[in-house]
């Protein structure tokens, strides 16, 4: 256990020099992006070669921020490493790879959550040099536990796509109306693995927003 104390301290090290090298730019404010995402596997093997140690994911994950599950067994993962500065670094993982996407400097974990999503969502993954494509997943697992946050964010993320169009299908009534925000919060109703309890909320204003 202290030896991979040892090497989860040398990854971070690491990590954190090279997330200094991250730029922000105005379509991704606040977080700073690499020029393409880098493969955490990669960082990991450089940083440890003199030690011959080997981290997994899970011993450098502080929290997990989304997960989509479908039928098929495919996954893919949203979660931040927590580098010794206090900068939340993202990462997304899949089953052929686990890449590191950005770092936010400021403002809380639940509100760094959140600000990652709704970017996520709004340039669907292009923001962090990724695509957000495919099916509708059947299971979202997801700490977050604000409902009508977690609906702008699908909503967002799937109008316009083929997504919509399956969601629409499966959700809504025969004699009811074209409202697809709804038909997302019916559909969510079904996917999320542990359904938030829904409460009101303040929003909290994104910080490039404020910015």
């Amino acid at each position: 256990m202290y030896q991979k104390r040892l090497l989860r301290a040398r990854v971070l090290e690491a990590l954190e020099r090279r997330a200094r090298q991250f730029r922000s730019r105005q379509d991704t404010h606040p977080f700073r992006v690499p020029h393409a995402p880098l493969a955490l596997d990669d960082l990991v093997r450089e940083a440890l070669a003199d030690d011959g140690g080997h981290l997994d994911e899970e011993d450098l994950k502080a929290r997990g921020v989304i997960s989509l599950h479908w039928q098929d067994g495919a996954e893919w993962a949203a979660w931040v490493v927590s580098l010794p500065s206090g900068v939340h670094m993202y990462c997304d993982s899949d089953a052929h790879e686990t890449r590191v996407l950005a770092t936010l400097k400021r403002g809380s974990s639940l509100e760094g959550d959140h600000f990652f999503l709704e970017l996520l969502a709004e340039s669907a993954g292009h923001a962090f040099g990724i695509e957000m494509t495919g099916g509708v997943p059947d299971r979202i697992r997801t700490p977050l536990t604000d409902r009508e946050f977690l609906t702008d964010v699908f909503v967002e993320m799937y109008e316009g796509t083929e997504a919509q169009a399956a969601i629409h299908r499966a959700e809504h009534p025969p004699l009811g109306g074209m409202d697809f925000r709804a038909d997302v919060g019916r559909w969510l109703d079904r996917v999320l693995a542990s359904p938030p309890h829904v409460r009101p909320r303040r929003r909290v204003r994104r910080l490039r927003d404020e910015e």
